[in-house]
Parts: structure tokens; C-alpha cells; sequence
């Protein structure tokens, strides 16, 4: 299904398909182009409701429309498999979602102009780092630690992991599986997810050593002695020690104690001091938090580095952003990680209401729109209560009790509290509680218990851990902790809601530089079940989300708006007084394009910088018309680019023929500059022969041959060249059945190409060709006119089949071995001797002698002589009866009589069947395949237009030249006679133009026949246009 999707709506218009998520990537990326402007998505929703999913189908999307070559598909590569590894290390499964996004990320993909992506950037945020400790009741910890206990046994005996149930970080929730989530196959996609980012695999076994680590440092408990901590299970340390490359000792002296430092006026001095219990697995559960965000923050780095675009100049790109975040949370107990992500949802949905739904009413007043205003929500109250520094809001206030009370734990939360209920006492949209406050966020009202709130907003790693990692053996985990701690000494830490806040300001200001989107994911039940609606549920997101006051601003206002100068670079393609250039008032500009597609005036109205389209009916006229205009132009482009590969391929064939045939035979004058064309039969028409080589099987070269016999009777067989095979077709009486005596097509001879063991031909000008087969088989001996073709077109086949160079033998006598016959006696064995007649004529004569066929035949052009690469110019009939041509070039493609005089052309070589005598002039309609009504495809030959330039016409009275001058006019002429009218043609088949001079026409078309040339091609004219086509396609 999602193939298909992919297809249907890449490349269509908006409007073709209903609203999808690929529709709105599709809009993005091609907006992106045209407009050259930076593209986003906001994806908003609750969690569990598909923010994640959506996010990947975006990406997905764009990776399969957007172009590139091997390193643009590694960039693709990291993209798609950046989900799978971020996700197994900040996804979770919780009770309203079995694949929850513990972090947010926001991913930019950066394009060339071309539409080409060569680099990204992911930035994350919120790492839910206390999961890693602590999981709510029916919630997992995060994805990667259940991967893997369940992944491979020699990784689980090398890093000592057992059951999920021996960990204390895993079996606080009573949760070890989740619904449709199999650990094994999972973690396999992580590792393979690890290596396309480029992380090696010494350094996978790094980062999955201290997965392990975490969950064996869970497991080191504490008792009391003397009041103090001391850790209970030594064993449990070994395991940590030996896995981080530190002592068992280091580890339960950090772990129980640290060093204060106590200041004496100028004087320093530090103490040892012991932990209770307490404080022991506070220390010991901010160390694992520590190490774990470490670690997800080295694999973010190295997707970022894998998708690096700093040796590429970033000017002149642009890029599509993708926003994925927690979705709102509402739950039992709401501690400091909610009201972050709350926080960070506010600012979210007041982008939105500032760019839909205040933006949009202020601008219709600046720009002069008649409107009445609709009344919404504002969230801007709220994000003010919780970030602002005057008056102080809640994080604010936050920090300043963490300040006041630095190093004490003990009813710090409860004065937070305090001093919040002082401060916003009277606010409408907060409210206090005994333990906890209240937000009323736009989404809800939310209740938070303000216990850890202090101490989760320090952030803060005791300097001792820091110096016990940095004594580690391992040079991988060194380098997670590279602070200088005696520099940073004495300095005031950076709190966790100062962080969050300005990485959230960072981000808004990144999405208000891009053209942005957004994506409403609508939860319909709390059971993750399909077909599970929660009418009341979803009415409620509904309302919060603002979709009921956004959808009736979009009613009542215009549903597009754009600045006139963007406008009309859009769209000036639609009007030719616009396009290519306009230089005149932009807004003038606009008018013009919405009258040249008759836009009516009420669907449209000019604001002081802006034009604002009513319906999108109207829209999707001007985009349709757009689209035509550009497909015109692309046909017009693509035409000329194909001649000139057509060009530069006949030319290239040429050269290719000319080399095989170069100082080992003579050349004929008629085809030596010849158009190769391939199929000389018509195959289109006649699909049984297709049908007899498979219809699969692309034929390469296809013409009528003489075939000879022993007795060198000539018979007749199509010669047909695939990519495996050379087939003889020949024709057969039915002899049984309801067809018999009926003419059927069959299989004469049927050899792959490694069978071929060399071709054999004359140093003369004649068209006979041997096939010498290997293993003994008996050879076949062929003449066709297009011999050189021919072997070009097999060689070449040859050589991609075999990786070989086919053997052309070129000489005077050659023999050939014909299949023995049952009361054949003789060897089978006949000779061909070839010779030179002494004359320049192409007529070939044939002598047999017993087992000896003599080919006499006439001087041809020298067997040095190349091919002509210059295009000559087209000559109408109609003109050449008043030019006198002269040529002396003897590669021109004449034919010349013995006396030296010049003979007519001949007409164009009939698609299927020759004559027996090659050399005599052939009929204008192919007489072979009689028993067929369909047409043969004549093919075009660009010999046949050269040879109409290079005739020689002389100047008789026959010609329009050689009229004498009209007779002294009277006193008085008699009225003028009516014109001629020329005689009309029918055209028996269809033919299509194959160059910029001739005539296409449908079968049954009247052809008013204005010129007769002794070619075999016609002038006529047909609605006006005038050019050539093949006589033997009309009748009269």
C-alpha cells in the first residue's frame, strides 16, 4: 500500500489525492524548490498518538523522491537508519505507548539546488535520563537494555548479562515485554543501524559494554554502618570494575564518600567526606544517569558526523526540518520531566497560534482585507508564568532557590513551593496544592509534585565521578568525559530549566526561519487498540489542539497568501506577458497572471504587499496551469536532447562500423554514410516473430537475409539478434491440423552468442556474411545489404555476453559447411571464392561451379574510406528543381553507372523483404509477409535525404528553372484562370515525422501531393504543413 501511495501522489497535485502525510512531504520538498525557502514540520500530538511514526513516513518519503547518486544515498542511508539506533536508545515502552520517544530530536535535511540531499543535522533534547533509574508502574526503561539480555549469547557471557529479572533497573515495573516488539530481531536492526552511521565495530562493543555496565552498576545496593554507607555485596562491584576498567576499590570509595571543599578566606582546603545511604544511591544513580546521557549523546554525534555538510558551502541550500518531541503528558504523578516537556509543548502550540491564527487575522487588517475578527486562545500567558525573567516565572524562581540552597537537599522542594504560591497568587492559570501546584495548560489542567524538583534541576555531577572516569583503562569511555574539573572549579553550573529553556528558545527560532507545517496527531482510545474510538477523547484534543477556531479562520479567510514579487515569480510561466521577464509593477504582474487563467474577481483580492486567493479550487488552477506550461517546455527541451543523442549516437555507431570494416574492405557507395536503424522488419508489427524470440527479449538488430543452401538456392529467413541469442525465422505449410496449408513463421536455426566462433566476409564491396560456429556445427551462409550493421550490432553483443572480441575473417575464399543429409555422401563442405570484376559497378554476379560459388562483383569505394560525420543540409523537393548540386565527393551516396554517369537515387530500403539481387533498385512497398495486412515500418534513412541533396539536377524543361519567360502581357489580359489544384493521396498507413522536414499523417488522412521525387519520397501538405514522407505509404 504504501508503495503505491509513494507513486500515486509523488510528482501529482495537491488536489489529486486526499490529505496524506506523503501529500504534506510532497508539498514540502516542492515548495522547497520553487520557492527556494527552507521547509518545517511541527508534528503535535499526545503521546501514543503517532508523532514518531509520521516523523519517519516524512523522511521516508523524501529519501525515495529526491535523487542522487552513491554518496547522496549514503546520506539517505544514515537518515532512515538514525530512527532505528535513537530509538532503541531513548525509546520506551509506557502505558500510552509501546514505542514512546523519550527525547526530542529535530532533524534537518539539508538539499543542494538540485533537490539532492548531502548532509542533515540532528539535534535532540529532553533525554529522559531519570528512566534509566526509575520506571513508573506498567512503564519499561529504555528499549536497548531489553535488546540486549535478549541478543546474542557470546555478547551476554562477555559482559556477564543474565535474566531482566536480576536487575534492579529492570524489574521495578513488573514490565519485560511489550506488544508486537520482538527484543532479538530488534537489537540486530541497532547493530546494523550502528554500522551504516559509522560506528565501527570495536566502538559498537564500547557502547554496548556500558549498556551493561548500567544495568550492573543497578544492582550495587548499600547498608548502614555507624550511620554512614557501606556497600552491601562486594561481588556486585567486580562486574562494573572490570567492565569500565577501574578498580573495585575506586568504584565504593566515590560511591560512599567525596571530597568538600572548604574555603578559609584565601585558603583552600579539601575534606573526605562519608555518605549515608541515602546519598550513596543518589550518587550512585547520578553517576549511571551520567554515563547513560553520555553515551546517547556520542551517538547523536556520530550521526551528525556521518551526515556532515561542513566541506559543502551551505549559501545557496536550503532544508526540510522535521519535528519530533514528547507528545503533552498527563499522568498520576507528575514530577520536574513533565513540566519540562509541557513547557516545551506550550511553546509549540503558541508557534502555532502565532503563524495561523494571530498572525493571519493581524495581517488581513495590515494588509487592508475586509474581516471580522474570530476570538482563540492565546498560550502566551502560560509560557510567560513558566519561563519569563521579569517578572520572574517559575523557572526563574527555580533557579534562585537552587542558588540559595547550593549543597542541601532537606525542604528545598517545599520552599520552591512556598515561594511559588506567594509569587503567583491570584493567576489565573496557577494554582497551589499541599505538595504540589497546578499549570492550567492548554491542553489541561496539570497537577505537579514539586518532591526532586531542587535536585533535578541541579543537574549537577559530583567532580569525584568525573575523576574516576577519566582514570579509566578504556580510551572510549575517557573520551565521554573530557572536562577539565580543576578549570571549572568554583564556577555556578548550568541548571537542567535554563537549559531546556533556551534549547527551546534555539529551537523556536529555527522553525520561524522556515516556511512551516504542521501535523495534528489525534489519539482515538487509551488502548492502543485499532478500531477503538473514543468519541469524547478525541473531541477533547480537538478543542485543546485550537482545529475548531484554526478550520473557521481558514473558512471565513483566504486559504493562500503570497508576497507579489513571489507570487509572480511562481506563477509568470502561465501568461506569455509575464514570462520569460515582467518589467513592470509586481502587483501588476499578478493581476495579469489571474486574468490570463480567468480567474473571477471575487476569488482574489491585491493587499498593500501581498495578493490573497479566496478558494483552493482557484489555487489549483493556477498550479495546474503551471504544470502544463512547464510539461510543454520540458517536451520542447527533452525533443532536442534526444536528437542530439540520436546525433551523437549514429555517429558513434558510425565510427564503431567503420573501425571493424578500416583496411579490410572495400565500402559501397549507397550505404557507406547510412543511418543504423535496428529493426529493418517491423517487429512492432509482426509479434509473432517477437513471440518466437520471447517477449522479454530485447531485440538488438532485425532484417530480411538471403540464406544460400548447398545447392546455392536462395530462400529467404529473418535474422533476428537478441542480447542471448541469433535466431533464422523462417516460413513453413502447415501440414496437419485445423491450419493446414496455412504459411506459419518457425524456427530455422537458434545458437547463443559463445557458440559464435567467427564471422567470415569478403575484402570486396559484396554483402555476403559466413557464420562459423564452434564445436563443429555446420556454418551459414547470408547476404543482406546490411552487413555492416550487422556485425556491429553483434560484436558488441558478443563482447557483453563472452567479455570477448568476435573474430572477423576477411578474405578471398571461404568454406562452408552445411548440415550433413541423411543420402549425402559428399563432406557437406562448399566453397565461396569472391573476386573483383574490373568495373566500379555494385552488381554482383554469381557463378556456380559444382561445389564452388564465384561472387564477381565491381570496384567499391576503398577500403580506407570512413564514413561522413557532418550533417547535411535538408534540401526540399521543391527546391531542388532550381538548384543545380554538384558533388565530387566520392563517399557521397550516389551511384554511379560504368559510363561515369549519374544514375537516379534509389528509394528508401523497404522495412521487411528484399529482392534476390540486392543491387536492383527495390519496389516502394515491401513485398515480403504478404499473407500480413499490417504495415512494414520503413525505417529513416539519413542516406536518403543526403542522397536527394547531393543529385545532380540539370536545368532542362522539365524543370521549373528551365520554363521560358512568360509571353509580352496584352492591352488587355483575360481574367486569370483558377488555380491548380494539386492532386490528393490517401494514406494507406500511419506515419510519424522522424526529422524536423517530414510529414506525419494517421491512416486514411487526405495528402495533398504537391512533388514526385524518383527517391521514393513524396512532398505533400496536410493542415497547412508542408514536408516530405515515403511514397509507399499512400496510394493515389
Amino acid at each position: 500500500y504504501l508503495r503505491r501511495k509513494k507513486c500515486s501522489i509523488s510528482g501529482a497535485a495537491q488536489y489529486g489525492n486526499a490529505p496524506h502525510i506523503y501529500a504534506l512531504a510532497d508539498n514540502m520538498y516542492r515548495n522547497m524548490l520553487i520557492d527556494n525557502e527552507s521547509q518545517c514540520v511541527i508534528i503535535s500530538g499526545e503521546s501514543g498518538a503517532g508523532k514518531t511514526v509520521n516523523a519517519k513516513f516524512i523522511m521516508n518519503y523524501i529519501s525515495r523522491i529526491s535523487g542522487g547518486g552513491q554518496k547522496v544515498q549514503h546520506i539517505k542511508d544514515v537518515i532512515l537508519q538514525s530512527n532505528p539506533l535513537l530509538e532503541a536508545f531513548g525509546n520506551s515502552a509506557t502505558v500510552r505507548n509501546w514505542n514512546s520517544s523519550r527525547f526530542g530530536k529535530y532533524v534537518e535535511i539539508v538539499f543542494s539546488r538540485g533537490g539532492e540531499p548531502i548532509g542533515g543535522k540532528l539535534s535532540n533534547f529532553l533525554l529522559e535520563k531519570s528512566r534509566v533509574v526509575h520506571q513508573n508502574e506498567g512503564d519499561r526503561n529504555f528499549h536497548v537494555f531489553y535488546q540486549l539480555c535478549a541478543g546474542d549469547k557470546n555478547l551476554r557471557s562477555t559482559f556477564g548479562i543474565g535474566e531482566l529479572q536480576y536487575y534492579n533497573y529492570l524489574n521495578m515495573s513488573g514490565v519485560f515485554k511489550a506488544d508486537d516488539t520482538d527484543d532479538g530481531k530488534e537489537f540486530e536492526s541497532t547493530l546494523h543501524a550502528m554500522k551504516v552511521v559509522g560506528v565501527n565495530d570495536q566502538d559498537q562493543l564500547e557502547v554496548l559494554r556500558i549498556v551493561a555496565t548500567v544495568l550492573h552498576i543497578g544492582n550495587i545496593t548499600f547498608t548502614e554502618e555507624n550511620n554512614f554507607a557501606a556497600v552491601s555485596g562486594k561481588d556486585y562491584l567486580e562486574y562494573p570494575a572490570f567492565l569500565l576498567g577501574l578498580t573495585s576499590a575506586d568504584i565504593e570509595a566515590k560511591l560512599t564518600g567525596r571530597k568538600m571543599e572548604s574555603k578559609w578566606g584565601t585558603q583552600k582546603e579539601e575534606i573526605d567526606m562519608k555518605l549515608n545511604v541515602e546519598q550513596a544511591s543518589y550518587t550512585r544513580d547520578a553517576w549511571v544517569k551520567a554515563i547513560y546521557a553520555r553515551l546517547f549523546d556520542y551517538l547523536v554525534k556520530k550521526v551528525n558526523d556521518a551526515m556532515n555538510i561542513t566541506s559543502q558551502s551551505t549559501s545557496d541550500n536550503f532544508s526540510v526540518g522535521i519535528l519530533d518531541i514528547y507528545g503533552f503528558e498527563i499522568f498520576n504523578n507528575n514530577g520536574f520531566e513533565q513540566f519540562c516537556i509541557n513547557f516545551v509543548n506550550e511553546k509549540l502550540q503558541q508557534i502555532f497560534i502565532e503563524l495561523t491564527l494571530k498572525a493571519e487575522q493581524e495581517e488581513y487588517v495590515r494588509e487592508g482585507i475586509k474581516w471580522t475578527e474570530i476570538d482563540y486562545f492565546d498560550n502566551k500567558i502560560v509560557c510567560d508564568l513558566i519561563e519569563t525573567k521579569r517578572p520572574p516565572g517559575i523557572m526563574s524562581l527555580l533557579d534562585d532557590t537552587c542558588a540559595q540552597n547550593h549543597g542541601q537537599r532537606e525542604g528545598v522542594d517545599r520552599q520552591l513551593l512556598t515561594t511559588l504560591s506567594k509569587s503567583f497568587a491570584g493567576h489565573p492559570h496557577f494554582g497551589p496544592g499541599s505538595d504540589s501546584f497546578v499549570i492550567k495548560h492548554y491542553a489541561g489542567d496539570v497537577t505537579y509534585n514539586v518532591d526532586g524538583f531542587c535536585d533535578r534541576n541541579r543537574d549537577v555531577l559530583y567532580p569525584d565521578l568525573i575523576l574516576l572516569m577519566q582514570k579509566s583503562s578504556r580510551p572510549f569511555i575517557q573520551a565521554l568525559f573530557p572536562e577539565n574539573v580543576a578549570a571549572s572549579a568554583g564556577k555556578r553550573p548550568t541548571t537542567f530549566s535554563t537549559k531546556i529553556r533556551t534549547q527551546a528558545n534555539t529551537l523556536v527560532e529555527s522553525l520561524m526561519k522556515c516556511s512551516p507545517h504542521y501535523v495534528r496527531c489525534i489519539k482515538p482510545n487509551e488502548t492502543k487498540r485499532p478500531n477503538d474510538w473514543e468519541e469524547s477523547r478525541v473531541k477533547h484534543q480537538v478543542e485543546y489542539l485550537g482545529l475548531r477556531e484554526n478550520i473557521r479562520v481558514r473558512r471565513a479567510g483566504f486559504a493562500y497568501r503570497r508576497a507579489f514579487d513571489k507570487f509572480a515569480q511562481r506563477y509568470a510561466i502561465v501568461s506569455p506577458q509575464t514570462w520569460p521577464c515582467f518589467q513592470g509593477d509586481q502587483q501588476r504582474a499578478c493581476e495579469i497572471i489571474c486574468d490570463s487563467v480567468h480567474m473571477e474577481k471575487n476569488q482574489y483580492q491585491m493587499g498593500k504587499t501581498k495578493i490573497f486567493v479566496k478558494n483552493p479550487e482557484s489555487l489549483f488552477l493556477l498550479e495546474e496551469t503551471r504544470e502544463r506550461k512547464f510539461d510543454g517546455y520540458a517536451r520542447v527541451i527533452q525533443k532536442a536532447w534526444r536528437q542530439f543523442s540520436a546525433r551523437k549516437q549514429h555517429i558513434k555507431q558510425k565510427e564503431q562500423a567503420a573501425d571493424l570494416m578500416y583496411g579490410k574492405k572495400e565500402r559501397r557507395r549507397y550505404s557507406l554514410n547510412r543511418n543504423f536503424v535496428g529493426d529493418y522488419i517491423g517487429l512492432e508489427h509482426h509479434p509473432t516473430l517477437q513471440s518466437l524470440v520471447g517477449k522479454r527479449q530485447r531485440v538488438l538488430f532485425a532484417c530480411t537475409a538471403n540464406k544460400y543452401d548447398r545447392k546455392f538456392r536462395v530462400t529467404k529467413l529473418d535474422l533476428l539478434l537478441t542480447v542471448n541469442h541469433l535466431t533464422l525465422i523462417g516460413k513453413e505449410k502447415v501440414k496437419n491440423g485445423p491450419e493446414k496449408g496455412k504459411i506459419v513463421e518457425v524456427i530455422k536455426r537458434q545458437f547463443d552468442l559463445p557458440q559464435i566462433k567467427s564471422i567470415g566476409l569478403s575484402p570486396y564491396q559484396d554483402d555476403f556474411v559466413i557464420l562459423y560456429l564452434g564445436n563443429d556445427d555446420y556454418s551459414s551462409l547470408l547476404e543482406t545489404p546490411f552487413k555492416t550493421e550487422f556485425c556491429t550490432a553483434l560484436s558488441k553483443a558478443y563482447k557483453e555476453r563472452t567479455n570477448g572480441t568476435l573474430h572477423l575473417d576477411f578474405r578471398s575464399s571461404h568454406v562452408v559447411s552445411y548440415k550433413k543429409m541423411k543420402f549425402d555422401f559428399s563432406d557437406g563442405k562448399r566453397t565461396v571464392q569472391f573476386g573483383n570484376d574490373g568495373t566500379s559497378s555494385a552488381e554482383k554476379t554469381l557463378k556456380p561451379n559444382g561445389k564452388v560459388l564465384n561472387v564477381s562483383i565491381g570496384t567499391g569505394l576503398p577500403n580506407t574510406t570512413r564514413p561522413s560525420t557532418e550533417r547535411h543540409k535538408v534540401v526540399h523537393p521543391a527546391k531542388r528543381s532550381i538548384e543545380n548540386i554538384n558533388t565530387t565527393n566520392e563517399t557521397d551516396n550516389q551511384s554511379y553507372g560504368q559510363n561515369g554517369q549519374s544514375q537516379a537515387m534509389r528509394a528508401p530500403v523497404p522495412a521487411h523483404g528484399m529482392n534476390n539481387n540486392y543491387n536492383q533498385t527495390p519496389a516502394p512497398v515491401s513485398t515480403n509477409h504478404q499473407y500480413s495486412q499490417e504495415p512494414a515500418r520503413i525505417p529513416v534513412m539519413g542516406n536518403v535525404i543526403n542522397q536527394l541533396n547531393n543529385m545532380n539536377l540539370s536545368g532542362n524543361g522539365n524543370s521549373p528553372a528551365g520554363r521560358g519567360p512568360p509571353p509580352a502581357r496584352g492591352p488587355k489580359p483575360p481574367p486569370p484562370a483558377k488555380p491548380k489544384l494539386n492532386p490528393v493521396v490517401i494514406a494507406v498507413y500511419p506515419y510519424e515525422a522522424q526529422d524536423v522536414d517530414e510529414l506525419s499523417f494517421e491512416a486514411g488522412a487526405e495528402i495533398e501531393l504537391m512533388n514526385k521525387d524518383a527517391s521514393g519520397w513524396w512532398q505533400g501538405k496536410v493542415n497547412n504543413r508542408v514536408g516530405l514522407f515515403p511514397g509507399n505509404y499512400v496510394k493515389e
